[in-house]
């Protein structure tokens, strides 16, 4: 399949994080620093967008792919797919979660991060369910889907993309914050006004407001910048609670 053949060609055997979003522009606008903390420090990650955002009120699809493709790169991203599900059709059905299992199984990723299921916009909240069955079946066995093999991911992390809310955990990225604002202006179709361009929550200062809610969420751990992030199992911490080593 197309992504197996991208796999091989980016030679990546092992990925460590699999980012999903219903449209380009959601990864990064929720754990773009975090990503690009992680690819520093030498992870695999692979970023994958459920749609092809045809219902954009700015931009094209082409459009779209490019600034999508080049925000990946600038965040050292070794691969981004995007399936076919229709804009505004991210519904709980077989088909749908069908085709997440098989970027799953394929991709094989340790663990995979959503959008949070509370969201403004209902496309977010719609693939945050959708996302979660899929991961659930992906590691069962008998949950056929063309050739592929059970994968059973050890984690699975909700990303906010747009709203403030109580993290259960959050992740310093201080130091790549100035990342994560380079690759969202790269959808400038998204975020910067122009002539031919309507008006929509994304424009006159959307950036910002991001950049805001990352500050804010580091100024509660003592930091410059933090991206925050929920879970619905507790999470395991092998330093102590002192920053050393166990």
């Amino acid at each position: 399949m197309e992504i197996q053949t991208e796999l091989q060609r980016f030679n990546i055997q092992d990925v460590d994080i699999l980012a999903i979003g219903a449209h380009a522009d959601d990864v990064e606008i929720g754990m773009g620093a975090t990503l690009a903390k992680y690819a520093a420090a030498g992870k695999n990650i692979v970023i994958c967008d459920l749609t092809h955002s045809e219902l954009s009120s700015n931009g094209t699809v082409e459009i779209r792919q490019k600034e999508a493709l080049a925000a990946a790169k600038l965040l050292g991203i070794k691969a981004r797919f995007t399936l076919d599900i229709k804009d505004r059709g991210l519904w709980n059905v077989d088909d749908n979660i069908a085709s997440i299992v098989e970027v799953i199984r394929t991709v094989k990723p340790k663990i995979v991060f959503a959008p949070y299921w509370e969201d403004r916009h209902p496309d977010h909240g719609n693939s945050s369910k959708l996302i979660e069955e899929a991961v659930f079946s992906a590691g069962v066995r008998n949950f056929m889907v063309k050739d592929t093999e059970a994968h059973r991911v050890s984690s699975l992390y909700f990303y906010m993309i747009n709203g403030f809310h109580k993290p259960d955990f959050v992740i310093d990225v201080s130091e790549y914050m100035e990342a994560k604002k380079q690759s969202l202006n790269c959808y400038a179709s998204q975020f910067i006004k122009t002539a031919g361009s309507v008006d929509t929550p994304l424009v006159n200062g959307y950036i910002e407001t991001v950049e805001a809610r990352e500050r804010l969420f580091g100024k509660e751990v003592g930091t410059f910048y933090a991206e925050g992030f929920k879970t619905k199992k507790p999470i395991v911490i092998h330093n102590d609670l002192l920053g050393g080593s166990l």
